[in-house]
């Protein structure tokens, strides 16, 4: 019997002096509360610069027509407008966002500017029967 079963005791056995060794060592490493800074786990950091991503459309006054964009969670919207200029802004904290607008309007004049913090990253305008702008920045 014993000449059946020795492989599965020694297998139980090094499972648990393993773990016995895994349990002592567990403290030494920073791995329980006590051993951080103040006695408790860290905070979630949080990002304290915001951004403020502002989305403008421009043109002649009378002009009507279809937005798309990107909200702060990089999530496509659609929204109409009736008149021009149009303008939205987003503040994000998140270290990192994707802006993004297309437009098409009922003029012949459109045009868009994508401004982050003040600095305007992408700017674009089209003079055609019905124009159409879009404006991307990858990393605001």
């Amino acid at each position: 019997m014993v000449r059946r079963r020795w492989i599965p005791i020694v297998v139980a056995v090094a499972c648990l002096v393993g773990a016995a060794a895994v349990y002592r060592l567990h403290g030494l490493f920073g791995a329980n509360s006590g051993a951080l800074v103040g006695g408790a786990r860290s905070e979630k950091i949080i990002e304290i610069n915001p951004k403020n991503v502002t989305y403008q459309l421009f043109g002649p006054s009378n002009t009507s027509g279809t937005i798309s964009f990107l909200d702060g969670n990089s999530q496509p919207q659609t929204a109409n407008f009736a008149a021009l200029p149009w303008q939205l802004t987003i503040t994000t904290t998140l270290s990192a966002m994707v802006a993004n607008i297309v437009a098409q309007g009922n003029s012949d004049s459109l045009g868009c500017r994508i401004i982050v913090n003040g600095d305007v990253r992408d700017e674009h305008a089209s003079t055609e029967l019905n124009a159409a702008a879009y404006c991307l920045v990858k990393s605001a």
